[in-house]
């Protein structure tokens, strides 16, 4: 999820907008953390799982 849908519980308004240090903190975290940051260990697993399974259905149809 990007921060610019993001509505803060500390002064509710956008965390893009930065209005106080709870914003401005969550905003640069969310910045950081790259594209891969944004997904859950059980996506990342799953994507790991469907590559392998991709990975042996090539090697399986080649022999």
């Amino acid at each position: 999820m990007t921060y610019d849908r993001l509505v803060c519980a500390n002064c509710a308004s956008p965390v893009s907008e930065g209005r106080c240090p709870v914003c401005r903190a969550n905003r640069e975290r969310l910045q950081q953390e790259g594209p891969w940051g944004g997904l859950s260990p059980v996506a990342l697993i799953t994507l790991l799982v469907l590559l392998v399974g991709a990975v042996a259905l090539l090697a399986h149809q080649t022999v």
